[in-house]
């Protein structure tokens, strides 16, 4: 039988909103936020939020394509952050909040190129998403698994995580 799981890992800012975004998704097979892009091997959130491991934090998407085509990965992706600007996403500063797509897949890198010079005729400012093949994923510790799901009424959820789910499911709806 003939498997339609693809993995896909996104960082666009903190990874509690990316992995709330995604858990929305029809088609999502699991999540897992965690670290990559760097070269610290085994890193943890505190030596990643340091800035000195060049990993982001992310989220690795396993996700059946039949389901959940890569394109709409990929317009929630460009929907959820501000991929025009470096090193940040609203309050949260640094490399560790980069927006990055690393690809598992050749065709996903042709498939990703393509969305972005899409996608960029929607911004004046230039798309600034950093696109590389994954080398390793380091999965987070556990209280970052399914943090908002955990912790709705916590501050950094009910203020920034929220109305980025909020936005998400409006999308959806269109």
């Amino acid at each position: 039988m003939k498997t339609h799981t693809e993995t896909i890992v996104l960082g666009g800012g903190c990874f509690w909103c990316m992995e709330a975004v995604f858990s929305l998704l029809q088609g999502v097979i699991s999540l897992t936020p965690g670290y990559a892009g760097g070269a610290t091997e085994n890193p943890t959130y505190d030596d990643v939020c340091s800035g000195t491991t060049n990993h982001a934090e992310v989220v690795k998407i396993e996700y059946d394509q039949e389901k959940l085509p890569l394109s709409k990965v990929l317009s929630i992706f460009f929907s959820s952050h501000d991929p025009t600007t470096a090193n940040r996403q609203g309050n949260d500063i640094g490399t560790e909040y980069r927006s990055i797509i690393l690809f598992t897949a050749p065709h996903q890198k042709k498939e990703i190129e393509e969305a972005i010079k899409e996608i960029q005729k929607k911004y004046a400012k230039p798309i600034v998403t950093e696109v590389k093949k994954l080398d390793c994923f380091y999965p987070a510790e556990e209280e970052h698994h399914r943090y908002f799901e955990k912790n709705p009424e916590q501050v950094y959820c009910r203020l920034v995580i929220s109305p980025k789910v909020e936005k998400v499911k409006r999308l959806m709806i269109a």
